[in-house]
């Protein structure tokens, strides 16, 4: 038994194609669709596809970025808007954010842990440990690099800080949602979603924030199968070989590091057989121990389970009745 994923790019391309002129204009009624532009490869294939079934006169790029974000993150989106032939605007949302004290609200919890902390300084808040390697709680660690992206300090951070960090980097998320439908109900466009399947289903997405929108379009798409599509459809080669993030910290961090603790080359692998494989089937198909597929496992299951929420409508505590 092997684990690979061969979907067949020409056949997948048509088939979302065709699906995504289906939502935009029959089931959601609306005359073109808005894409939040990250620089990321996910944002970058669902941009193309919505051009290739659409056409480049009904898609409005959106580039969204704030004080923290990569300055290559915002020239790749509008490069990849550029070479698409694509309107787009580019919104800087820094003063919405300081406007709400996020930033101030960071900082706070950082230099509860490190006083020293200045201006030039970078952070990040990451997992600390490796699923492979050993059993792991999600206990967060921030981390402080100095203006040359050296990293000065590690610290673990205590619930209720990381709770508050996170509740902040999640602001960010929701005011880029509420541009972007801005943005799109001013010209009857739809919001098209960027998640892929691997985020989808482990719950790497904010509620009402990245995962705020309309219709996802490459939802059942594995990150393996974004990265061949996307190939496929001649993405620009920066693009691809960038390391997602999330890119809400000011010190770059990778998607590994900040919420799936796996190698996204083996993350796919271990995803599929989870949902297919036993534990035994799946070590012996990746060569992995026993203990390691376990740990494995049971984190995807916490994830699942204390994420599954997000994926619902809110809850109503009567029943609603016609």
């Amino acid at each position: 038994m092997k684990i690979e994923f061969k979907k067949h790019m020409r056949e997948e391309t048509e088939r979302l194609c065709s699906r995504i002129k289906t939502v935009t204009t029959q089931l959601l009624k609306k005359d073109g669709v808005v894409v939040g532009l990250s620089g990321g490869i996910d944002s970058a294939l669902t941009a193309t596809l919505c051009v290739k079934a659409l056409g480049k006169d009904k898609v409005l790029g959106v580039i969204l970025p704030e004080k923290d974000s990569s300055p290559e993150s915002k020239k790749l989106a509008a490069d990849l808007a550029e070479k698409l032939g694509i309107k787009y605007v580019v919104n800087e949302i820094t003063p919405t954010l300081e406007g709400l004290n996020i930033y101030n609200s960071i900082l706070e919890v950082i230099r509860k842990y490190y006083p020293d902390f200045t201006e030039d300084m970078k952070y990040k808040i990451i997992l600390p440990n490796k699923l492979l390697t050993k059993r792991m709680l999600n206990l967060y660690a921030l981390v402080i690099e100095d203006s040359e992206g050296k990293e000065i300090c590690r610290k673990r951070l205590g619930y209720y800080d990381y709770k508050k960090i996170s509740a902040a980097l999640s602001v960010k998320l929701r005011i880029r949602m509420v541009n972007l439908y801005y943005q799109a109900e001013s010209v009857n466009y739809a919001v098209a979603g960027t998640t892929n399947r691997s985020e989808y289903e482990l719950g790497n997405f904010c509620k009402y924030g990245d995962g705020g929108v309309d219709f996802e379009v490459i939802a059942h798409l594995y990150k393996t199968e974004v990265y061949q599509m996307s190939k496929y459809n001649e993405i620009d080669q920066r693009i691809i070989d960038r390391p997602p993030s999330p890119d809400t910290c000011s010190a770059f961090v990778t998607d590994e590091d900040f919420f799936f603790s796996l190698p996204l080359e083996l993350l796919d692998k271990l995803l599929y057989a989870y949902n297919h494989y036993s534990v035994e089937e799946t070590a012996q198909i990746l060569e992995l121990e026993v203990a390691q597929v376990e740990s494995i496992f049971k984190d995807f299951t916490n994830k699942k389970n204390n994420t599954n929420y997000l994926k619902e409508m809110p809850i109503a505590c009567i029943e609603i009745e016609n």
